[in-house]
C-alpha cells in the first residue's frame, strides 16, 4: 500500500467525523461536503510523515477550511450590509432545504444553529471544537491564530450568546468599539492609568514574527505592563471589524500594516490581544472599516 493509498483510508475512516464537524460550523450539509472535500485536496497535497494524530491533523485542515468559509461568507455580508447583523441564516435555511435542516437539527438543534448565524467566525470554530468535539484551547488557538486566551474568550462568549445571557450582537459591538476607542485614545494621550482601567489584569498581548520585526514584542502579560508598552503609541491605529469581531486595524502608506483580534473578558475590558503582522495571514482575514463618528 502507497502512502497515498494509507492516508486516503484513513481519511475515509475519518470522514463522518469530518463531516460532522464541518456541518456544525457551517450550518449546511452541502457546504460541509465542499469543505470536507477541499479538506481532502490539501492533506492530499500536505507532507504528512511527521504527523503523530492523524485524526487531529485532519480535523484542523477542515475547521482551517471552514474558518476560510465562514471569514468568505462574513466578509460579503458585511460588505453587502455594512456594520448591520444579517437576518440569522434565514439565506441559509433556504438553501439547504428541508430535508437536510432536519438532519441539523436532529444533532444540533435548529435554534442553536440560528444562534451560532450570529457569531463571528472564529468565535464559531472556538465554541463548536471545545463545546462540541472537546478540543483543548491550545489545540483550538493554532486552528483560529489567536492565543489559547483569546480562544478560551471566544468560545466563552460565544456560549454566553448562545445561553442568551449576553444581550444582541449590536449591542456588544457597540460596547466593544467604544472600549477599542477608548484604549486607542489613550495609548496616543500616554494616559498609563487610563489604559490600566481599560485592561483585564491579567491580559496578554502577544505578536507574530512580523509584528515584533516591527517593534513589538512577542508577549506582554499584565495590565502595567501592556500598558507601559502602548503608552504614546496607536498613532495610525482605528478600530475595524476582524471577521466581524471589533479589533484595530493599523493602515499605513496605502497597505495594512497590522491588525489586532481582540478578546473581552466577562466584565467587558480587554483580556487578550493578538497582533498580525504577516502579510499573508493578514490577507486571509476579513477585515471591514468601520464609518467614523458611529458605534453600530
Amino acid at each position: 500500500m502507497t502512502e497515498h493509498d494509507a492516508l486516503a483510508r484513513e481519511f475515509e475512516r475519518s470522514r463522518d467525523h469530518l463531516r460532522a464537524v464541518a456541518s456544525r460550523m457551517l450550518g449546511s450539509t452541502t457546504e460541509a461536503d465542499d469543505a470536507v472535500q477541499e479538506a481532502w485536496l490539501r492533506v492530499s497535497r500536505a507532507d504528512n510523515g511527521a504527523v503523530d494524530n492523524m485524526g487531529g491533523w485532519l480535523t484542523t485542515v477542515v475547521s482551517r477550511v471552514c474558518l476560510d468559509m465562514l471569514r468568505s461568507r462574513r466578509a460579503r455580508a458585511e460588505e453587502s450590509l455594512g456594520t448591520h447583523e444579517p437576518e440569522p441564516s434565514a439565506g441559509r435555511r433556504h438553501e439547504r432545504g428541508p430535508e437536510a435542516d432536519a438532519l441539523l437539527a436532529d444533532s444540533v438543534g435548529m435554534a442553536l444553529l440560528v444562534v451560532l448565524e450570529t457569531l463571528a467566525p472564529a468565535e464559531r470554530v472556538a465554541f463548536v471544537l471545545h463545546d462540541m468535539f472537546d478540543l483543548t484551547f491550545e489545540e483550538i488557538a493554532p486552528i483560529i491564530q489567536r492565543s489559547p486566551v483569546a480562544a478560551r474568550q471566544l468560545a466563552s462568549r460565544a456560549r454566553r450568546r448562545v445561553r442568551g445571557a449576553s444581550g444582541s450582537v449590536e449591542s456588544d459591538r457597540r460596547r466593544q468599539r467604544e472600549i477599542v476607542e477608548a484604549f486607542l485614545a489613550a495609548a496616543r494621550a500616554g494616559d498609563v492609568e487610563g489604559l490600566i482601567a481599560i485592561l483585564d489584569p491579567d491580559v496578554v498581548v502577544r505578536g507574530d514574527a512580523a509584528a515584533v520585526k516591527l517593534g513589538g514584542e512577542p508577549e506582554v502579560v499584565g495590565a502595567a505592563a501592556v500598558a507601559a508598552e502602548f503608552k504614546g503609541r496607536a498613532r495610525a491605529a482605528v478600530a475595524g471589524l476582524v471577521d466581524g469581531e471589533i479589533g484595530v486595524h493599523v493602515p499605513v502608506g496605502g497597505r495594512m500594516l497590522l491588525v489586532f483580534q481582540i478578546a473581552f473578558a466577562d466584565d467587558g475590558r480587554i483580556a487578550a490581544m493578538d497582533v498580525v503582522g504577516n502579510p499573508t495571514t493578514i490577507e486571509r482575514l476579513a477585515l471591514v472599516s468601520l464609518p467614523a463618528g458611529t458605534h453600530s
